[in-house]
């Protein structure tokens, strides 16, 4: 990605995880500009930290160097920060990932489909923890509501117990 383009797309990371309530900074110095390598955000929201690796892409897959991904966890784990790489591609939010949850090439770099960030990536709203994804197979599992409870609602229909007498049978 340009370098006009990905300073573009860190700050709009920036200015969400702002406006979702996180203390954050863009890290002047990430990149080329220290022999240190920093990731390009940090954020906090008091109870969770975070360094992000930013990456973006017009459509074709984004890659990261082996050595971004270890100066990442590296940084993260004397920071006490939770290490992630936020991807966003054109036309698209952006999606989280943990680095170990990362595809590893042969030789070593790291790979981030579109198609895989929109599937297995955690989205914005989870990962600020304004909602929790659920899964089809999550969804399926649903067992309904508790057969007690459907027992004791169709003996007050019967008129076999009173309403009071069933709100003390559930409680």
């Amino acid at each position: 990605m340009s370098n006009a383009k990905g300073d573009r797309r860190e700050r709009e990371l920036v200015n969400k995880l702002d406006e979702a309530g996180f203390a954050v900074m863009r890290a002047p110095a990430s990149g080329s500009a220290t022999e240190r390598e920093l990731p390009d955000v940090l954020a906090g929201d008091g109870d969770t930290f975070y360094a992000v690796e930013a990456k973006s892409s017009a459509g074709d897959p984004i890659y990261l160097t082996g050595e971004e991904v270890e100066a990442l966890v590296y940084f993260s784990r004397n920071f006490g920060a939770k290490p992630r790489v936020g991807v966003r591609f054109d036309h698209e939010d952006w999606y989280f990932f943990h680095p170990g949850d990362l595809y590893r090439t042969d030789g070593g770099s790291y790979r981030v489909k579109r198609e895989t960030a929109l599937s297995d990536g955690v989205d914005f709203a989870e990962f600020t923890g304004e909602s929790e994804k659920v899964t089809l197979d999550e969804v399926g599992e649903d067992p309904g509501p508790d057969q007690r409870v459907l027992d004791v609602l169709e003996a007050v229909q019967r008129g076999d117990v009173s309403v009071e007498e069933a709100a003390e049978m559930l409680d």
